[in-house]
C-alpha cells in the first residue's frame, strides 16, 4: 500500500477506498493506462463494478484520484522542505532534492503521474489539476519573485520556470523509471539542482 493512499485517505472507513486504489495502480504499472479496464481492477482488487463506480465514478475519476493523492503527497514534502530554507538557491535545491526523493521513494506513482498526466489535464478534472499546480508552485514563486526583484535571477515568463527548473531532472528520473539508465537519481541531486540554478540565474558581470 502507498503511503500517499494512507496520507489522502486515513482512517478504517477508508481501508476499501485505499485497496481499490492500490490495485488499480497495480494494474495501471502492469499495463499500459489507456489499454486498463474496470474489469481488470475489479478483478485485481475483488471488490465488485458497482463498489468501484461508487467510490470512484468511472476509470477516470479512479485515475484522478490516484493522480491527486500522488501530488498531495509531494506537496506535502514540498511544503516542509521549503520551510527550512531561507534563499532561493536553498529553496531551489530543497525543489529539487524532494522531487527526485520523491520519485524514487515511490517509483509505481511516478511512472502513473508521466504516463497519465496528459489524460488527466485534459480530462473532466483539469481544472483540479490546474488548481492544485497552482498551489503547487505557489510557495516556490514567492521566492522566485523575491530574487527577481533583488537581481539575483532572471525574470522570465512564469509559466518558463517549472520546466527550467525540473526538465533535467524530470527526463532522468523518466529515464531511470523505464530502466534506460541505471544509476539512481539521488546521486545527481547536486548535479541537477545546479543546472536547475544556473538556467535561471543572473550571470555575473563580466566586470564585477
Amino acid at each position: 500500500m502507498e503511503p500517499a493512499f494512507e496520507r489522502a485517505y486515513p482512517g478504517t472507513n477508508k481501508a476499501t477506498k485505499r485497496h481499490i486504489l492500490s490495485c488499480a495502480l497495480k494494474c495501471f504499472d502492469e499495463g499500459r493506462f489507456e489499454a486498463v479496464t474496470i474489469e481488470e481492477i475489479r478483478e485485481k482488487s475483488g471488490s465488485s463494478t458497482g463498489t468501484i463506480y461508487h467510490h470512484f465514478g468511472s476509470k477516470e475519476g479512479l485515475a484522478a484520484a490516484i493522480y491527486f493523492a500522488a501530488l498531495d503527497d509531494q506537496q506535502a514534502s514540498f511544503k516542509v522542505a521549503l520551510l527550512k530554507t531561507s534563499s532561493v538557491r536553498e529553496a531551489l535545491k530543497a525543489w529539487v532534492s524532494v522531487y527526485i526523493e520523491w520519485i524514487v521513494g515511490n517509483p509505481r506513482l511516478a511512472r502513473f503521474m508521466f504516463e497519465s498526466r496528459k489524460s488527466i489535464s485534459t480530462g473532466a478534472r483539469k481544472e483540479q489539476l490546474k488548481e492544485r499546480n497552482e498551489v503547487r508552485y505557489g510557495a516556490l514563486k514567492k521566492f522566485l519573485l523575491i530574487a527577481v526583484e533583488a537581481g539575483l535571477i532572471r525574470s522570465l515568463p512564469a509559466e518558463t520556470y517549472p520546466s527550467l527548473l525540473i526538465g533535467q531532472s524530470e527526463n532522468y528520473c523518466r529515464a531511470w523509471l523505464s530502466g534506460r539508465v541505471t544509476t539512481s537519481p539521488l546521486e545527481h541531486i547536486d548535479v541537477f539542482a545546479d543546472a536547475a540554478w544556473r538556467s535561471i540565474a543572473v550571470a555575473p558581470r563580466a566586470d564585477a
